[in-house]
């Protein structure tokens, strides 16, 4: 099933538009691959991810992350092709901003506003924040594979444009010097406590077991400054959606086929949300796409304060009816792009 997977994804590519073969070519050409044989990951890494034997251990596997994100916005939103995924980005945005993401005003101690990307793969989530945060001064991308980290920064360095417009590369890129990609942990970032402004976690937490995902919001909290704020985008299978399709075992081994923690997700969503709220002073979630939840905490200035933190708890993802608050407009598995 992985490898029909796959052929699948990169068909999907190259019927939208997305020159899958030519792009992952031009950057394999650009690359000066390096040996990390001698970097240690934790156990939960070590897995097959996306349809890839060494998961994200692998210059294949980190050269194809945006060209597969592509395919995937493509596929689940037909009608926007391969703007896709632009679409199904911008619904995030629009959502966090619903529910009051924000940079905050202070500065750290070294008088600057940081985001910290965690998981930041090759950097896509990382530049669209720099592009969109002109007032913030540093942004750091932490990932724990130095493939994609070192595939992000040699995009960040080519600063290439789309292929349409003459370069080799699917999207144009900007070089940002506010920008630093680096290889680390997660949850043990080496980060000062109190320095972040803001601390995202992009469509990540789902490649996480639950005590894993723990470690991490813990992380988050302790490097943002009082008033910083943790992002999250993520899939909800307590949606309408999703709910149905993990109900039926064929669809959902689908999506089980490359992603070796998402039961364990599905299983925790409840429980990763309750440690949130009791970890952050306020947290607020809603729904941005049929299948999604946007999620904005906030670490308080008083981290002393002993109010009982379970009503600080706002959730808009449900309308009065029960019903799910977006509709889901993606292509159902079953269905093909000209239904």
């Amino acid at each position: 099933m992985v490898p029909q997977a796959r052929a699948s994804i990169v068909k999907t590519a190259e019927s939208n538009g997305i020159q899958w073969m030519n792009a992952k070519s031009w950057l394999n050409e650009q690359l000066s691959t390096k040996d990390y044989s001698d970097v240690v990951y934790p156990e939960y890494y070590k897995q097959s991810f996306h349809a890839y034997q060494d998961g994200n251990l692998s210059y294949d596997a980190a050269v194809e992350q945006e060209l597969a994100s592509r395919a995937v916005g493509a596929r689940n939103f037909p009608k926007y092709g391969e703007r896709g995924e632009d679409v199904f980005r911008d619904s995030f945005d629009k959502a966090l901003a619903g529910i009051g993401a924000r940079i905050c005003d202070n500065t750290n101690e070294q008088g600057k506003k940081v985001i910290v990307d965690f998981g930041c793969g090759t950097g896509t989530s990382t530049r669209r924040m720099a592009s969109q945060y002109p007032q913030v001064d540093q942004l750091i991308g932490i990932d724990l594979s130095p493939y994609f980290v070192d595939v992000g920064n040699t995009l960040l360095k080519l600063a290439p444009n789309a292929i349409e417009n003459g370069s080799g590369w699917i999207t144009s890129i900007t070089l940002d010097e506010r920008i630093e990609l680096r290889q680390g942990d997660m949850a043990n970032t080496l980060l000062p406590s109190n320095s972040a402004s803001v601390v995202n976690l992009s469509l990540v937490v789902h490649e996480l077991p639950t005590s894993v995902a723990k470690q991490v919001v813990s992380e988050a909290y302790r490097i943002l400054q009082p008033g910083g704020q943790l992002w999250i985008s993520e899939m909800d299978f307590e949606s309408t959606a999703y709910k149905a399709q993990r109900e039926n075992a064929l669809l959902f081994s689908l999506l089980r086929a490359t992603e070796p923690y998402l039961d364990d997700y599905a299983d925790g969503c409840k429980e990763l949300r309750e440690f949130i709220v009791d970890t952050f002073d306020s947290t607020k979630i809603t729904a941005a796409t049929g299948r999604h939840y946007a999620l904005v905490a906030e670490k308080g200035f008083d981290s002393g304060d002993d109010v009982d933190r379970v009503k600080r708890l706002e959730d808009y993802r449900f309308r009065e009816d029960g019903s799910y608050a977006v509709e889901d407009t993606h292509l159902k598995p079953w269905e093909s792009k000209d239904d």
